[in-house]
């Protein structure tokens, strides 16, 4: 029996390029579209489905889908062979625009680099598919990731312990739009990078960082500290090559983050 191909996210700068089977329809038309569809391009910016990829063609999902993204960066990769350029080594995605971006939201990428020590990081061309998050909505790490996170969790099973994935993978554009969201209900600039890192900073752009929760337990917060789950983390983590980024009184300025874990033999 052929085993099938793994499931892979493709990025481009403006799309995601998704398994059709890992999306849920958003109306009839879509429904019919993705039945037939073998990858469906996703806009980052704000999610919406583009155009479905039937046999050997587009189909559009939206009006006007072309308008605004490069789509000639996706016909690279249908023309090339998705599967063919899922290889160990990931190449990265450009940083184009992200200085710029940080600039109207008022954050000077030199100075917040000095200030909190994080490095300007950039999203990989794919991402493999590590399962299911807490909430069901897939979850993308990078190939090693997947493997380390899943091992992880193997073996804290085998201690009763079980972790939840709350996060993975995060474009730019989607911690944009946590920005401009919090700048809207009125935050400060200042209060929103003590909790967040600032785009194209935060290590989930890179695929290779887990927000980890406990069953019962609620997302993204310190009691997380007090769990089992926890206990076991800090004493076996590090040996599937797992580290915890925002310790208290950590360098960068980010607030204690206990859920908050990095793997760091991620480059491929």
């Amino acid at each position: 029996m052929q085993t099938p191909p793994p499931r892979i996210l493709f990025n481009t700068p403006d799309i995601e390029l998704w398994p059709a089977d890992l999306l849920r329809a958003r109306g009839n038309r879509d429904a019919r579209l993705l039945s037939q569809a073998s990858h469906v391009l996703r806009r980052k910016r704000d999610g919406r489905y583009l155009a479905a990829v039937v046999g050997t063609g587009l189909a559009g999902l939206l009006p006007g889908w072309q308008r605004g993204v490069d789509i000639d960066a996706v016909l690279d990769l249908l023309d090339a062979g998705l599967h063919a350029l899922a290889s160990a080594v990931v190449p990265s995605l450009p940083l184009t625009g992200v200085e710029t971006r940080l600039h109207v939201l008022g954050l000077e990428a030199d100075a917040y680099a000095s200030r909190t020590g994080l490095a300007l990081l950039a999203e990989p061309a794919w991402l493999a598919f590590a399962g299911f998050d807490r909430y069901r909505r897939p979850l993308w790490l990078d190939n090693r990731t997947t493997r380390a996170w899943h091992a992880m969790r193997r073996a804290a099973l085998a201690d009763d312990i079980v972790l939840d994935a709350v996060s993975g993978y995060r474009s730019h554009d989607y911690q944009f739009a946590i920005f401009e969201r919090k700048l809207a209900r009125g935050l400060e600039l200042e209060e929103i990078v003590a909790v967040n890192a600032a785009p194209g900073y935060s290590e989930h752009h890179t695929g290779s960082a887990l927000d980890i929760s406990a069953p019962g337990e609620p997302a993204a917060e310190a009691s997380f500290e007090a769990t089992p789950a926890f206990a076991w983390l800090q004493r076996h983590a590090a040996s599937h090559g797992f580290t915890m980024s925002y310790p208290r009184d950590n360098p960068h300025g980010i607030v204690y983050e206990p859920w908050h874990w990095r793997h760091h033999a991620a480059a491929g």
